[in-house]
């Protein structure tokens, strides 16, 4: 069955009363009912899909010569939905717009005898879509697109209209940019210049009624107009006003919505026309192109490609000169921006083409940012802005430093809950990360404003921003961006209040009412927030008084901005760690070890944020300390002033066991040659002395006291002057001195612990190679040893099974 409601019986039931009512002559709503319900059914369904030959080849018929649009509608929408008929060595082809079945061993020599123009049989668009939609290799497409082509070679009477071509082979571009030969790209790159620069300036004709005089009349067409009225006084454009649009305005419209396109897709191929005189070009490259100039005798003289890319940049730069008209209707103005994005995109893929280019669009291009870079409501148009100087800035030797504190100083700190900027910006910096860090020096600087993005709207750009982190790691931004990253709720709570207090003024009932907002405009208070909300590095890793702005906003932590920021904080945090050590070095860790440490202890309360917090914090501890053993002496004194506050048990037991963990572990000549006798007691006086306290104080977690005893076990192990102390109170264990365990089950993991570990201690030497085993035995490579036995041993057993077999 095609569908869960429809059986397959039902199915072919209904299949034979669709072909019956198309048979008819008469064709209702209830053949349009039907086709709709079938056009459901196969869109519905992801099994194959294939009609009777019967059905498929009046549906066929009616997509092709039905005067009824709905009905070629419907019917072209099913065919598109289904496989052809009899089978997949079948080609699905229009021959005179009639449907066809041909065997491929006796397929069409050709494109032309599989589409054959007729004046009687138009091919639609809605034909010319089926047939693209069917295409099953690329020389099909290329044959859809030789017939739409040839069709832009005169008018589009009889044929398919030119305004449902550009459509169509904007779907071939997209889809399979490679089926379009040399001959395709060079007829259409002329078509595009001719209704790009030649279309009329005229308005198309309008019908009007003749009043008290006899019939309809035709009012004499007037001039195009500006934005602000005025009348055209140069080539027609997209920013060009008309009360009705002839053929050739509507085809430069869609022209332009479709040139930056055609520009990416074929700016590398080749033209035909390679031998162009070399002076020739340099003249229209070293020429000052006016805004409005007229076509000069030297752009006629280039190959149809390099003539598109002239014409499009005078478009482009009319549609800049345009843009800085007054606009009547404020939908204009929307207009206006609209295309200044694009325009400056189509600049930016010429230049990139040409590079003799850029000169001649630098003074446009700088002009127009600095026209807009006091106006936030044109920040779109400044990342294109953006883009172009990141390309060709350094070629035309232009500072570019105001564009950075503009894009990434005002725009975010202003317009950082503006989700379409938000995703613009961070597009922008994913597509342009290496060329960023390596042309714009102060972009990993701006870090704190572009996370301004982020704690506006987690949920929505955290993926953008896994892949953004990594870039804004630096060695001189790395402390500060993880303390950054811990306050992101924060963040997110001072970027609230910020609006509210901009919206609601105090003298407003709004403006009162929550304690948080009045320490947000106290004096008192105001450098916290300002810390906060800074714009650049640079000012301090983090503020003094984190604990006094934790407790100011405890009423934001239930607040659902809030909540989840501190949920993207976790995962943000894997991607900092994992991409500091690549960056860091050792003296730069041991700040971030510290880091851990200290703001273990400051967090946000939010519900569950501090747990998670604490958990990512434990796995990296381990990875830090193992890719660097030397951390742990280096910071000894911070590690054992942790591990001897037994607050932190409660508090941070999952930490905590991962520092006592990093503690024993690391704390060996093994890895360290500084680590002497004194260390090693210091750290087992310590840990025994919070193992005395929590477990005659108490009820401690069986976790923390089993790290406990393996880390003092693991100590004593390295030097046995401690064997007596830690085997005292092992002993003990033995003799069932545990009331402070809360269950039976504790009872009897913490005792077999001990019994385990009293046992080791006995053998002095033993212990120290079982606790502390050498890096040979914790990663052995036995079997690739040539002095071992093994290997010889795994060779005679695996000859002596051949021989077997």
């Amino acid at each position: 069955a095609y569908n869960a409601g429809i059986g397959e019986v039902e199915l072919q039931k209904f299949y034979s009363r669709i072909t019956k009512q198309l048979a008819g002559k008469e064709h209702g709503h209830d053949v349009i009912d039907s086709l709709q319900r079938l056009h459901l059914i196969m869109a519905s369904t992801k099994y194959t899909r294939r009609l009777p030959v019967e059905l498929h080849q009046r549906l066929l018929s009616f997509c092709v010569s039905s005067s009824v649009e709905q009905l070629t509608v419907l019917t072209s929408a099913v065919l598109r939905e289904t496989l052809p008929p009899s089978g997949p060595e079948q080609i699905y082809t229009l021959h005179d717009y009639s449907p066809l079945t041909s065997q491929r061993n006796t397929a069409p020599s050709g494109p032309e005898e599989i589409y054959t123009l007729h004046d009687h049989s138009p091919l639609t668009s809605h034909t010319a879509a089926l047939v693209l939609s069917q295409a099953g290799s690329k020389e099909d497409l290329s044959a859809l697109s030789s017939l739409l082509l040839r069709s832009l070679d005169g008018r589009p009477a009889g044929i398919l209209s030119h305004l449902h071509t550009l459509p169509l082979l904007n779907s071939i571009i997209t889809y399979c940019p490679e089926s379009l030969t040399e001959d395709h790209v060079t007829l259409l790159s002329k078509r595009l210049v001719d209704w790009l620069r030649y279309a009329s300036v005229q308005q198309g004709g309008v019908a009007s009624s003749g009043g008290f005089f006899t019939g309809p009349r035709i009012r004499q067409p007037g001039p195009v107009v500006e934005l602000d009225g005025c009348v055209c006084g140069d080539f027609f454009t997209v920013l060009c006003v008309s009360q009705a649009f002839s053929d050739d305005q509507w085809m430069n419209l869609y022209s332009f919505s479709l040139l930056r396109h055609w520009l990416i897709t074929y700016h590398n191929v080749t033209d035909g026309n390679n031998s162009t005189d070399a002076d020739d070009r340099s003249e229209v490259d070293g020429s000052v192109v006016s805004m409005v100039s007229a076509t000069s005798s030297s752009s006629r003289l280039l190959p149809p490609k390099e003539r598109l890319r002239e014409k499009s940049f005078e478009y482009c730069q009319r549609l800049i000169e345009q843009s800085d008209r007054k606009a009547l209707k404020r939908t204009d103005t929307e207009l206006q921006k609209a295309c200044l994005v694009e325009a400056v995109c189509i600049l930016d893929g010429v230049c990139v083409e040409d590079a003799g280019c850029v000169y001649r669009a630098f003074p446009c291009v700088k002009s127009l940012f600095g026209r807009l870079n006091s106006d936030l409501s044109c920040s779109r148009v400044l990342l294109p802005i953006a883009q172009f100087y990141l390309n060709h800035g350094e070629a035309a030797a232009v500072d570019s430093e105001c564009v950075w504190r503009c894009v990434f100083g005002v725009l975010p700190a202003e317009c950082f809950n503006d989700p379409y900027l938000a995703h613009e910006t961070l597009s922008f910096i994913r597509a342009n990360q290496l060329q960023l860090h390596s042309s714009v020096p102060l972009y990993s600087h701006y870090f704190p404003n572009l996370l301004k993005f982020l704690a506006w709207d987690s949920p929505g750009l955290v993926s953008d921003y896994v892949d953004v982190l990594p870039s804004l790691i630096t060695a001189g931004t790395a402390v500060e961006l993880l303390h950054s990253l811990l306050d992101l709720p924060c963040l997110t709570a001072a970027l609230t209040l910020q609006l509210r207090s901009a919206c609601f003024p105090v003298s407003e009932p709004g403006g009162r009412g929550l304690s948080s907002l009045e320490a947000f405009r106290s004096p008192a208070h105001r450098g916290l927030f300002l810390f906060l909300l800074r714009g650049e590095a640079g000012s301090g890793d983090t503020m003094d008084r984190l604990s006094v702005l934790h407790d100011l906003l405890m009423e934001a932590a239930d607040w659902s901005r809030v909540i989840q920021s501190a949920q993207s904080v976790p995962v943000l945090l894997h991607v900092y760690f994992n991409t500091v050590t690549t960056v860091s070095d050792e003296r730069l860790l041991a700040q971030l070890v510290l880091v851990l440490l200290e703001r273990s202890s400051l967090l946000l309360n939010i519900p569950r944020y501090t747990a998670e917090i604490h958990r990512v914090f434990s796995h990296h501890l381990l990875k830090l300390c193992k890719l660097h053993p030397s951390l742990v002496v280096d910071q000894s004194r911070e590690l054992l002033e942790f591990a001897g506050t037994t607050t932190n048990i409660n508090s941070k037991e999952d930490l905590y066991t991962h520092v006592v963990w990093v503690l024993d572990e690391y704390l060996s000549v093994s890895f360290d040659s500084r680590c002497s006798v004194d260390l090693v007691t210091s750290c087992f006086e310590t840990l025994e002395a919070v193992l005395f306290e929590i477990t005659s104080s108490g009820s401690p977690s069986p976790r923390v006291v089993t790290s406990l005893l393996s880390a003092l076990a693991k100590l004593a192990s390295r030097s046995h002057d401690l064997i007596p102390r830690v085997s005292l109170f092992l002993s003990k264990l033995r003799n069932g001195a545990v009331s402070w365990c809360g269950s039976e089950e504790d009872v009897v993991a913490v005792v077999t612990r001990g019994e385990e570990l009293w046992s080791l201690l006995k053998l002095p030497s033993v212990a120290l190679s079982v606790l502390t085993p050498p890096p040979l035995t914790t990663s052995p490579r036995w079997h690739g040893d040539a002095n071992a036995a093994l290997p010889p041993r795994l060779r005679t057993l695996t000859g002596l099974t051949h021989a077997k077999i």
